[in-house]
């Protein structure tokens, strides 16, 4: 009976010391995690635009062009639920605040039906711009401001076939890109297909005027250098924008963290 105690007891002290080690370890995993996390800026807040400014063609700075650009159930949220059809009314809403060298990490899904009139190769389109212009500094009638356009979209409406996100758009603009300046409008990525309104987690990272990258699932799938103006004017910095194309869009999540020159 005596040895069955002592058995018992140090049993009882090796349990005791396994749980303090794994404590110990879960809290070193937990700093672990919040110290890669951190450093990261919130552009949205969850609750409203605020540090938010849409322009829209045709209209003013600052009009919200019918209430399209919102924040619903916490999303920030690109609806039509007040337009009977689309006429043209391409929107982007600008952040206050112009960066240079950082990663802006998103998480968007889309949903619903493109507005009535929508253009087809916007069906399931928006666009994280970058290095963009100011708000301010487009003319009334301009549809997309002079940018580099990481464009998100998602799959065919019959859930089939590929038709991956994460391409680059360069309106105003031209990149260097497999070495060499290249002057076309879009350029495919090598992106999977996200079918259907899942939601989807994109980074990219953005170094001034040199090197940009897409990535999806950490993996990198479309990069380039030299973001430039169509002049040759080398973009270090700009804004950051998203776009309303006709088609409803959520973002639960928009944020940045700087990175050292």
């Amino acid at each position: 009976m005596k040895q069955s105690i002592k058995s018992l007891v140090a049993l009882g002290v090796v349990g005791i010391l396994s749980m303090t080690a794994a404590c110990a370890d879960e809290k070193k995993a937990g700093k672990a995690a919040d110290k890669a996390d951190s450093g990261w800026i919130q552009l949205f807040n969850g609750k409203d635009l605020t540090g938010w400014t849409p322009k829209f063609m045709g209209e003013d700075l600052g009009v919200n062009f019918k209430n399209t650009f919102r924040v619903k159930d916490g999303l920030l949220t690109v609806s039509y639920d007040n337009y009977e059809k689309w006429n043209k009314n391409f929107g982007h809403l600008f952040f206050k605040d112009e960066f240079s060298h950082y990663i802006l990490r998103a998480e968007y899904r889309f949903i619903g039906d493109q507005v009535k009139g929508g253009p087809g190769w916007a069906f399931r389109n928006n666009g994280l711009m970058v290095h963009g212009q100011s708000a301010a500094s487009m003319k009334k009638d301009q549809d997309f401001p002079n940018s580099i356009e990481v464009q998100l979209l998602g799959g065919h409406p019959n859930g089939k076939g590929k038709r991956g996100t994460l391409n680059l758009c360069t309106p105003g603009t031209h990149v260097y890109y497999n070495g060499k300046l290249d002057k076309r409008h879009c350029i495919s990525s090598t992106s999977p297909t996200f079918h259907g309104d899942q939601w989807v987690t994109v980074e990219i990272e953005v170094n001034g005027g040199d090197v940009v990258r897409h990535k999806v699932g950490g993996k990198v799938v479309m990069e380039y250098k030299m973001p430039q103006l169509n002049d040759g004017t080398v973009l270090k910095k700009g804004t950051i924008s998203i776009q309303a194309e006709s088609h409803p869009t959520q973002f639960r999540k928009i944020e940045v963290k700087v990175l050292k020159k």
